[in-house]
């Protein structure tokens, strides 16, 4: 799983280094690394893990008009990319303009299968729009069973 959080910036060919403790976590996975643009920010999927989300969708109806939304409008938007020697992914132009990304970003680990990058003033102003929202959030987490 990937946590924290690390500020790095895109180079001007497009890259971005990964962390040493997230290129840990993706060497425990096959393959390339997917990324594809979700509300403010480009997801990146180690490869095995963007197959499950595509495996269980594909489970489902192909009739769905909901999954087929979200086939069109996400799905379609994600690209493989390689994690290079140097530790770095190249990422697409496109995908960048899509998630928004500057040149300064943020790597944010979810304590999931998969990582976020964010421009760093939008995640900045996130923390700080939502910040607030997470005394309720702890209750919900007791709620739901999380101990």
């Amino acid at each position: 799983m990937f946590i924290g959080r690390y500020q790095h910036t895109i180079d001007p060919k497009g890259r971005v280094s990964v962390p040493a403790k997230y290129r840990n976590v993706l060497a425990q996975h096959e393959g390339n690394l997917i990324v594809v643009p979700q509300d403010q920010c480009l997801n990146v999927y180690p490869f095995t893990a963007w197959e499950r989300v595509v495996g269980a969708l594909n489970d489902q109806s192909q009739f769905d008009e909901r999954l087929r939304r979200v086939g069109r409008l996400w799905i379609s938007r994600a690209k493989e990319v390689e994690l290079d020697g140097a530790g770095r992914i190249l990422l697409p132009s496109d995908s960048r303009e899509q998630a928004g990304l500057g040149k300064d970003v943020t790597l944010v680990g979810l304590g999931r299968d998969f990582f976020e990058i964010w421009d760093r003033r939008r995640f900045e102003e996130y923390e700080r729009s939502h910040g607030d929202a997470l005394a309720s959030d702890f209750t919900w987490l007791s709620q739901v069973g999380v101990k």
